[in-house]
């Protein structure tokens, strides 16, 4: 049967396709890399101790039986030995019960956390730094702008609670969250339209325009705080929101991290604007005769890119409840490194917002190995410095090896 021969042929060559694809995808290198940096780091990384707490109710009955003690509350019971450490520290009702655990550096549910929340600062601005890099420009200012959009978010926070502290209140979370991300991603949207305007209307390299916008940017959030930082946000932006606990973590940020991936793939992949932007930095001369409007295509990237921005720096502000005027100090390089790292292509039209996600993750595992490891923390520089170059040469060797369309 010539036709059910042929047509098994054609199935078996898309499925070795989608298979060769997979695998010399970056985002697939990257996850493999990220696997084997936790496994290495979970091997080598050590044991601490870690003191393990348990706060009694104030209303709880604490039996102490010989070699343990039972802890009656809410009509349930719960035994603590003391072969297993467990002791108690002071007396009802602030009873605690206490004892040392033997826990992995690595594996530790704070250490993971911390990774993660690290990770999703760097990986939202880092998805809005990939279409930028995609679209074959760069942005050098994303330091200076988290700072700057931090400090004012967090001013208008400030206000807003002294504003309800006169009457004897405090700003809900209904109020003071759309108000922060309002003035944060504002004030980033307006720094990344104006880097974009002034590229497109000026004609000047992008490295120049951003360089010197991180210079000024960061000059005026001195001028306006005189190096002293924002405190006094409301705790409803705080604990209500960005710093909510939930099974004892608190997973906002990471949450908001996915939310922008998972947006940032759909506006690449299945907008108009994305096929724009990958054309764009495919070849910009060929997009304009194709009737790509490219000036209106990076202004609207750039003024996203700042958006995204000013939702770290949000995200930020929430999490710490305070901005400093040093806020954002050496993200430009972190940022760009995550997406150079996730697979974009310094000379344009290559980049993932995936990619970029994991890029931040891996640089994070770099800084967390540095730590755990006891390497001192001033080689983080020279090791984010080096994983960019290593980057850009597989990037390249993987271009020359690999053909394009097969």
């Amino acid at each position: 049967m010539p036709g059910l021969q042929s047509e098994t042929r054609q199935v078996n060559t898309q499925r070795g396709g989608w298979l060769k694809r997979a695998l010399f995808a970056q985002e697939s290198g990257l996850v493999l890399v990220i696997a084997v940096t936790m496994a290495a780091l979970t091997y080598y990384g050590g044991f601490k101790w870690k003191p393990e707490i348990v706060q009694v109710q104030p209303d709880a009955i604490v039996r102490h039986d010989p070699g343990a003690f039972t802890v009656i509350q809410g009509g349930a019971s719960k035994r603590y030995v003391e072969a297993d450490g467990w002791e108690a520290r002071g007396e009802q009702p602030t009873m605690t019960l206490r004892r040392r655990v033997e826990v992995n550096k690595f594996l530790d549910v704070e250490n993971l956390v911390l990774v993660a929340k690290d990770a999703s600062f760097i990986a939202v601005m880092a998805v809005g730094m990939t279409a930028i890099i995609v679209m074959g420009g760069i942005d050098l200012s994303v330091g200076s702008m988290y700072a700057m959009a931090a400090l004012i978010g967090a001013m208008a926070l400030r206000a807003l609670q002294a504003h309800y502290a006169e009457t004897g209140g405090t700003a809900s979370a209904l109020v003071s969250v759309p108000l922060g991300l309002a003035v944060c991603c504002g004030i980033g949207a307006a720094c990344g339209a104006l880097n974009g305007s002034m590229i497109v209307g000026l004609k000047v390299h992008p490295f120049i325009i951003t360089l010197g916008m991180m210079a000024v940017l960061r000059g005026v959030v001195f001028v306006m705080t005189k190096g002293e930082p924002v405190l006094g946000v409301p705790a409803s932006f705080q604990d209500g929101f960005f710093k909510s606990e939930i099974g004892g973590v608190y997973p906002v940020p990471v949450i908001i991290m996915l939310l922008v991936m998972a947006c940032g793939w759909i506006v690449l992949t299945r907008t108009v604007l994305g096929r724009r932007t990958y054309a764009t930095g495919g070849n910009e001369i060929a997009a304009k005769y194709a009737g790509v409007p490219v000036g209106r295509v990076k202004i609207t990237i750039y003024s996203l890119t700042g958006l995204l921005v000013g939702l770290s720096a949000c995200v930020s502000v929430g999490y710490f409840g305070s901005a400093s005027p040093d806020a954002g100090r050496g993200y430009e390089l972190q940022v760009i490194a995550a997406s150079v790292i996730g697979g974009a292509s310094l000379s344009g039209g290559r980049g993932t917002a995936l990619g970029a996600m994991l890029g931040a993750i891996l640089i994070q595992l770099i800084g967390n190995a540095l730590i755990i490891l006891e390497i001192n923390s001033n080689y983080t520089d020279i090791v984010m410095g080096a994983a960019i170059v290593v980057a850009v040469v597989l990037d390249q060797a993987k271009s020359r090896l690999v053909p394009t369309g097969r």
